[in-house]
């Protein structure tokens, strides 16, 4: 059982967290909103990341929104209303982790090269409906988190502290649907990840050995931002699969221990969109070195702290932005 102390603090992190989340996702938003005025098109990837970027702000500010009254309303005048709040929250995450699934799903599907057959054509179909895709996630996210609505405790007392709009299973029917809720938001798009990155893993060490053999180990192999690309993939990959081991002890304390650890739960996701969104702008080149050269920038402005300047990424003639 959390103290009104953890929550304070958790809450404060929270808040730091929540300034760079609409710090990274703001700045992803901006620089593909001026992509677009400038070609009037915006590729698959950039909208899967817009959806993703859209989100990640919502949760956080309606985490942040949840906490703050959680810390205000002690005595659970509004409950019902923080229930309603924790259900955003949990629909906008599974909406997160689909789009980040379906992110990675793409770039699996655009970097790895496979034999024609039923699977790759199903990948293709999938890919010329992007839109359609990203707005079943969102509403499915939704109409997937409404039946929380019925595990809502009106008062939960434990030791001596009212927990307001919590989220507990009480009966078979709603340990069923916990354990279904963890299975679509965490296990499913956590398996989707792992094998898209496989492959690409597989892919990429195949095709780095024909180019090394192609060039009889006169050099090394240079993939220019491709690579970069791959490493971003990787990572979110890596950041999720480490989110999901967090987020599945918490949510087992919730569903084995009747304890009420939800700040914990709402922590980790907000730890998790905050990286994974500074992830996707390391991700592309040309996003990240203007980030670089815009800090660089406003350090100039302050010669006293000029020595936290980041070196700034020269750009090389092989490298192509291509998604």
């Amino acid at each position: 059982m959390l103290m009104l102390t953890d929550k304070l603090l958790i809450w404060l992190t929270t808040g730091l967290l929540a300034i760079c989340t609409i710090f990274f996702n703001m700045y992803l938003l901006l620089v593909i909103h001026r992509s677009y005025r400038k070609t009037h098109k915006m590729n698959p990837c950039d909208f899967i990341i817009s959806a993703i970027a859209v989100a990640s702000i919502t949760l956080q500010i309606l985490t942040y929104f949840w906490q703050t009254i959680d810390q205000i309303d002690i005595v659970c005048k509004i409950n019902y209303a923080e229930a309603i709040l924790l259900v955003l929250i949990f629909s906008l995450k599974l909406v997160v982790f689909w789009s980040t699934a379906f992110l990675i799903f793409y770039y699996g599907t655009k970097l790895v090269v496979e034999p024609v057959s039923c699977y790759t054509r199903i990948q293709e179909a999938i890919l010329k409906h992007v839109h359609i895709v990203l707005l079943f996630i969102y509403i499915s996210g939704f109409v997937n988190c409404v039946p929380l609505l019925i595990m809502v405790g009106h008062k939960n007392y434990t030791s001596t502290i009212a927990d307001c709009g919590t989220i507990l299973p009480t009966t078979p029917l709603e340990y069923i649907y916990i354990s279904y809720y963890i299975l679509i938001s965490d296990i499913i798009p956590c398996i989707v990840m792992v094998k898209s990155s496989i492959s690409i893993m597989y892919n990429l060490a195949k095709h780095l050995r024909n180019m090394k053999a192609s060039s009889n180990g006169a050099h090394g192999p240079k993939l220019g931002t491709q690579m970069r690309v791959i490493k971003m993939t990787l990572s979110l990959v890596v950041i999720f699969v480490l989110f999901v081991v967090g987020d599945m002890l918490t949510m087992a304390t919730v569903v084995l221990m009747m304890q009420n650890t939800l700040y914990l739960i709402v922590l980790i996701a907000s730890i998790y969109t905050t990286v994974s969104a500074a992830a996707m702008v390391y991700g592309k080149k040309s996003h990240w070195k203007e980030l670089v050269a815009s800090y660089n920038l406003f350090l100039d402005e302050y010669p006293c702290i000029s020595g936290l300047k980041v070196s700034e990424v020269k750009t090389e003639p092989q490298d192509n932005e291509e998604e």
